[in-house]
């Protein structure tokens, strides 16, 4: 017996030890070159939309031109950050935050404000009250929406979405009624709010959404790990030990504080998302938050600010950036869903 155990220790002794496997590397180690170029090209749009085209004195071109370029980086992150979290959640790569009827909630509320009170009266608001009242009324309703459909079944988050279209669906219609019964002229006027511009953005308003962007990002930050599981599904996310609905609240509370306040400031912006959300799945090809929500926000970032220096500086059409950027975000969304449906 003694003989047999010496010749077992001497054949353990003499296999080879295997090396310990290297620690994978992040995503964004494997993805740094892909990231950094994104940066570089992020940091290009800006000096060249700060700078080409430039008359006058600085002292004022800076500040006009500044007020734009933070409302576009601001409001690009929000919506990048807020469709990659809305997608986790929801499983499905084809969806926006918008199709919780957000958009067509904030149509409903610039035309009831225009129908019962006039053109005047809304020109004539303070902005950071009518931005306060927005946002709140924004978040408000996504907690009425989540906190009562949401309990705690598998398929909840399907009758939250089918429940989202079917109010934005609501909210549309009685618009498009209150709008051909306004006079004309405030017609117009409610037609400009509906669609995203940054040519108007209150610089007053830029310090407020900063702050609620910037405590929102660093949330997300803390949760990187946590969505990392979420993605993986229901029944995988609670067996390793997340509380799936309470995270799953949580998100979506983030999601609705991003869009409510990008939509307060600038106007709605549906398809954008979508748009820059695909495009950094492709580029980095991780399902870690960390990497896809930094490469969104920058593409975002590049998006929007040469789109606005191409569209303002080198072709001189005095067009709204918004309108560009949902044409082409349909045709994305529209390639996404008959070529790959849900993912």
């Amino acid at each position: 017996m003694d003989d047999a155990l010496r010749l077992d220790e001497r054949r353990a002794a003499a296999r080879p030890i295997a090396p310990p496997s290297k620690p994978r590397r992040s995503a964004i180690r494997e993805n740094g070159v892909i990231l950094a170029g994104l940066g570089a090209l992020a940091l290009v749009s800006c000096v060249l939309f700060m700078t080409i085209d430039a008359r006058g004195a600085w002292g004022f071109v800076l500040p006009f031109r500044g007020a734009k370029l933070a409302a576009m980086l601001l409001v690009g992150h929000a919506i990048a950050v807020s469709t990659i979290l809305f997608q986790t959640i929801s499983a499905n790569r084809i969806l926006t935050p918008s199709i919780m009827g957000f958009d067509a909630f904030y149509g409903l509320i610039q035309t009831v404000l225009v129908f019962f009170a006039g053109a005047a009266f809304a020109a004539a608001l303070d902005p950071k009250l009518l931005f306060t009242v927005e946002t709140i009324t924004l978040i408000g309703f996504a907690s009425l929406l989540y906190g009562t459909l949401l309990s705690t079944g598998a398929r909840d988050i399907h009758r939250l979405l089918l429940s989202g279209v079917i109010l934005g669906v609501l909210f549309r219609s009685v618009s498009g009624l209150m709008q051909r019964l306004i006079d004309p002229t405030e017609f117009v006027v409610v037609q400009d709010r509906l669609f995203a511009s940054f040519n108007s953005v209150d610089t007053t308003l830029l310090g407020i959404s900063a702050i609620v962007i910037a405590v929102v990002t660093l949330a997300v930050i803390r949760m990187l790990p946590v969505l990392d599981v979420l993605a993986l599904g229901r029944e995988p996310a609670i067996s390793l030990g997340i509380e799936h609905r309470r995270m799953v609240l949580i998100v979506l509370g983030i999601v609705a504080s991003f869009v409510a306040v990008s939509t307060a400031l600038v106007g709605p912006v549906a398809f954008f998302g979508l748009l820059v959300a695909s495009l950094a799945r492709v580029l980095v090809g991780s399902r870690e938050h960390a990497a896809t929500i930094l490469a969104a926000s920058l593409l975002a970032a590049i998006a929007l600010v040469a789109g606005q220096t191409i569209l303002e500086r080198v072709l001189g059409f005095d067009a709204v950036l918004g309108m560009v950027v949902e044409f082409i975000g349909g045709i994305v969304f529209l390639v996404l869903l008959l070529k790959r449906g849900t993912a």
